[in-house]
């Protein structure tokens, strides 16, 4: 893997994971690499540096009577590295709060004024991340350390057109097909310029999202918002799979960065036709809806056919751990597969798609309640992949064909971005705009 990628990538279940267990309720006396080490796991040190510049910014951190961050507060992700690498956010631990915001450019910005305006986020993004505050800083985040923060840029199918950038466009950027489960809204889908958010204090990531939203300036307007959420570090005993608000572990069957083909299926290779994308990703969102109110009705044993899963640990249904390979072929008594025909699991499974993989990356959300009183929640789903058409579609595909969980699930808001890797120096996407 390329250095950045090695640095935040931990096991499937880490890259799409609770953020590891810390005493982040404690204040540390000692932030030596063993105790972090020992105190995070193995999923959150995979993204961390240790030290006190990146604490309370800097010299209030270094002093030797003030009080020492949590390692919840320390913890801090690189921007860049001294090669090209891809960005952060994308194999990075699962933090505890996400925002995802779309901007689209102002009329007349042009390739000149999206060029200053990526120059301009790069380098707020690289401070942020390490922990530091903006000249003009509105003091929100102020006590408080980077708290593996990540800022991800992605660019859409609409900014090239307005870029005059057109021949530059992968084809792997191609508009997303229609499903039947789409109930899209257009205006919290899409957008010109994307951004993905994330950190383990909320403070921390609301303050990051206001100077991103402010440097932004006249060059490009909002588009949409939404806000996510895992569990905090600490919550669980021990690092472990997220759970969605279905109740089910939710992402074990990821690509592993382990994986001998885990950067052939999650990011682009050095044959790409668009040599700006070349160690860059591409990133499908969907807003999905669940309606919890009619699954919730369901019991446990009827829940886990649907999905193909023990709801406890996450284990298949044909018995083992939640990390035991299914097995696809075994009958129970009654002569039917023990894991169901149209069950989630085994249609979403890389051998059922010709092993087409995506590497998932979800947050929760609820933005309280509709008219009828269900709860508007569920799923900002992520899925990074090498190439969409061959992930993302060709698997959403098959699902919409015939799988048991669809009947319970709403799509409706979609995207599909082009993430860049980011460069030794200069800003994410100057390839693109200056080459």
């Amino acid at each position: 893997m390329t250095e950045n990628s090695t640095k935040t990538a931990g096991t499937a279940a880490e890259a799409t994971g609770d953020s590891a267990a810390s005493e982040a309720d404690a204040p540390a006396v000692s932030l030596s690499r063993r105790r972090l080490l020992g105190t995070v796991g193995a999923a959150g040190a995979a993204g961390l540096v240790v030290g006190g510049a990146g604490g309370a910014f800097g010299a209030v951190a270094a002093q030797d009577d003030a009080p020492k961050l949590s390692t919840v507060g320390a913890s801090e992700v690189a921007f860049r590295a001294d090669r090209r690498t891809p960005q952060a956010g994308i194999t990075t631990p699962m933090q505890a709060r996400c925002h995802l915001v779309a901007f689209d450019l102002a009329p007349g910005a042009g390739r000149k004024g999206a060029a200053a305006l990526m120059r301009r986020w790069s380098a707020l993004a690289e401070k942020l991340m390490a922990g530091k505050a903006p000249a003009d800083d509105s003091g929100v985040a102020l006590d408080a350390g980077p708290a593996s923060l990540t800022v991800t840029f992605g660019f859409g199918h609409s900014f090239f057109g307005r870029t005059e950038l057109t021949a530059r466009r992968p084809m792997q950027l191609d508009p997303l097909p229609s499903f039947s489960a789409d109930a899209l809204d257009p205006k919290r889908s899409n957008g010109d310029l994307w951004i993905q958010i994330g950190a383990d204090d909320a403070l921390v990531a609301f303050h990051a999202l206001r100077a991103l939203q402010k440097e932004a300036g006249d060059t490009a307007r909002l588009r949409w918002q939404m806000n996510g959420f895992n569990r905090s570090p600490g919550a669980t005993a021990q690092p472990m799979t997220t759970r969605n608000l279905m109740g089910q572990v939710d992402g074990t069957n990821n690509p592993k960065p382990s994986d001998e083909d885990f950067e052939e299926r999650i990011f682009v290779g050095r044959d790409a036709d668009q040599q700006w994308m070349r160690g860059g990703s591409y990133v499908v969102l969907r807003r999905i809806r669940m309606l919890l109110d009619t699954w919730e009705k369901k019991s446990r044993a009827e829940q886990e056919r649907v999905i193909g899963r023990r709801k406890a640990d996450g284990a298949p249904l044909t018995g083992g751990d939640e990390h035991t390979a299914m097995d696809l072929n075994k009958l129970g008594p009654d002569g039917s597969p023990v894991i169901p025909a149209d069950a989630h699991a085994r249609i979403a499974a890389p051998e059922s798609n010709q092993g087409a993989a995506m590497l998932r990356r979800p947050f929760s959300y609820h933005d309280g309640f509709r008219d009828d009183g269900a709860p508007d929640a569920g799923l900002l789903f992520m899925a990074w992949q090498a190439d969409p058409l061959r992930a993302f579609t060709q698997i959403q595909r098959k699902l919409d064909r015939g799988d048991a969980l669809s009947p319970f699930l709403r799509h409706e808001a979609s995207g599909l971005y082009a993430v860049p890797a980011v460069e030794p120096s200069g800003y994410v996407g100057q390839p693109l705009l200056e080459g």
